[in-house]
């Protein structure tokens, strides 16, 4: 298949998903993930109608996207990968939404950066669903207090939450815990789904799906 045709294929999912889920018609958002593949690869992608895409390194995207942004206007990057403290500044500078918020001092950093450049990239908390010792984000029992620091002490306007299941786990209760933190947080937004999950996630509130390898094929 051709990368139109898997855009488009995915696309007819997403549309399937909203449907069977009984939601409207164009409520999940499709984060295209380009992570590692270059501005040449990515070009196809833009020329078809996509303009939502999702990066995981601050420094690879810094390699790429300001030339395509400054092309196409429109475009909306998401930092979906970790994010250290030291690259606050040019995280802040670049990216349209940053979904990986996951601990105070990023918050922080955050925060510091946000009232320097006058600039406001949405931002969204990272939950660690599944407590995995690896896997950057907050504790599911500690993301309301998380998010309420990030309002009310430092001011920054959390707009949903992020989470990637374990691997080897059924997704289903992952996604179902996001969406009841969603609302005990009261934010609204939760980027759930890859390319293997999203029509579940669909199925479970997701608002935005992070779809790489179903669009751009294998790394």
């Amino acid at each position: 298949m051709e990368l139109q045709e898997r855009l488009d294929d995915v696309g007819s999912r997403i549309a399937a998903g909203e449907r069977q889920a009984g939601r409207p018609a164009g409520s999940v958002r499709l984060v295209a993930v380009s992570k590692t593949f270059e501005a040449e690869a990515i070009r196809p992608a833009i020329d078809a109608g996509q303009r939502v895409f999702g990066e995981n390194r601050v420094q690879e995207s810094q390699g790429k996207w300001p030339a395509l942004k400054a092309e196409w206007p429109d475009l909306e990057l998401h930092l979906i990968g970790p994010l250290q403290s030291n690259k606050a500044a040019d995280a802040v500078a670049l990216f349209d939404v940053i979904e990986t918020v996951d601990r105070e001092k990023i918050a922080r950093a955050l925060a510091e950066e946000i009232k320097r450049q006058g600039k406001t990239p949405r931002l969204y908390v990272q939950v660690n669903t599944g407590l995995e010792p690896q896997k950057a984000g907050i504790a599911p029992d500690d993301t309301p207090a998380f998010v309420t620091l990030c309002r009310d002490e430092l001011g920054l306007s959390i707009e949903g939450l992020m989470c990637i299941p374990p691997a080897e786990e059924n997704p289903g209760p992952h996604f179902a815990l996001l969406a009841k933190l969603a609302v005990k947080c009261g934010v609204e937004k939760l980027s759930m789904g890859m390319s293997g999950d999203y029509e579940t996630a669909i199925a479970f509130g997701a608002t935005s799906v992070r779809v790489g390898s179903a669009i751009f094929g294998a790394r």
